[in-house]
């Protein structure tokens, strides 16, 4: 079994999920955040199947820890 680390996102309207350390693009929504991430979960299961292990990226360099920051920018 592969563990995969997975962003959910709260925004106005629902959650967004995508996983960290998989090739390609994989998201997916929901109203809530446990619908989102049963989502994403489904829609990796899906891609992985799709396209084999090759969609997992190289462990070389596994993404340890994700972090969210926030700086000013000039708009």
């Amino acid at each position: 079994m592969k563990h995969i680390k997975i962003i959910v996102e709260k925004h106005e309207d629902g959650y967004v999920a995508y996983p960290l350390g998989l090739k390609g693009i994989v998201v997916a929504e929901g109203d809530t955040y446990e619908q989102a991430l049963a989502e994403v979960k489904s829609a990796v299961q899906f891609h992985l199947e799709t396209f084999g292990k090759d969609a997992l990226s190289d462990d070389e360099s596994p993404v340890m820890e994700a972090f969210v920051a926030e700086t000013g920018v000039l708009a």
